[in-house]
């Protein structure tokens, strides 16, 4: 994808006369453990970052390199956490949706206009414009991207030298072959996802499918098209 894609929607947005861009994004829905992600965050006009993409597209070095930065030149940044627990009280999409919200309204500064990767969130009280894959389509979105990515990788650093045996620095908590194999060993800790599989089996004592040691199927929310714009 050129770069200079990255800037088609707020350039857009600029010539509507609007001054401030909040990029949103999350990080963590497919997880068996921990929380989900969300952060927003609002760049300078103009301000270009060369290389920023989707978090997922880029190493762990160069993300740690370019949240520094972020941090250091944005606007505002705003990030949320919201627990294992409070998904399995509302389900992973409700929650990614109360993680964009809450991140949205810890900026210091209100943005005039949102965009949002992927997700509706018609309860905000300024415009905002859903982009399917909008990570790899706006930079606002990728800055967000990179910050929630980082700060959830951070985490699961830390849940790694509390428990060593789980192995969260390496999977940061998604469903791999050795995860689930340790879960069996050693047990559900609280900030699994209770009611995904299979820690529900696990829980529960049932039989494991044995795809889902390897995967859990994600909640499909992303629908056909690139972008849909909501009016306050």
């Amino acid at each position: 994808m050129k770069q200079e894609d990255l800037h088609k929607y707020e350039r857009e947005l600029y010539k509507e006369g609007v001054n401030l861009i909040a990029g949103v994004d999350e990080v963590g829905r497919g997880p068996l453990y921990g929380p989900v992600v969300a952060a927003a965050v609002i760049l300078p006009q103009d301000y270009h970052l060369e290389g920023l993409t989707d978090s997922k597209k880029l190493s762990a070095k160069k993300r740690d390199l370019f949240y520094d930065i972020i941090k250091e030149h944005a606007l505002s940044i705003g990030v949320s956490f919201v627990s294992a627990k409070r998904i399995d009280e509302i389900n992973i999409y409700e929650a990614t949706k109360e993680a964009m919200y809450d991140a949205i309204s810890k900026l210091d500064i209100e943005p005039d206009h949102v965009l949002i990767d992927a997700m509706k969130l018609p309860n905000l009280k300024m415009p905002s414009t859903s982009i399917i894959k909008g990570d790899a389509k706006s930079e606002s979105i990728a800055a967000a991207s990179v910050i929630a990515k980082v700060e959830r990788d951070r985490l699961l650093d830390k849940e790694g030298e509390k428990y060593p045996n789980y192995g969260f620095e390496r999977h940061k908590g998604y469903p791999t072959k050795a995860h689930i194999e340790a879960v069996i060993k050693y047990g559900v800790l609280e900030e699994y996802r209770r009611t995904f599989e299979p820690i529900k089996s696990i829980i529960n004592g049932s039989e494991i499918n044995e795809s889902s040691k390897t995967k859990r199927r994600k909640t499909k929310t992303r629908k056909t098209g690139t972008r849909k714009t909501t009016k306050a």
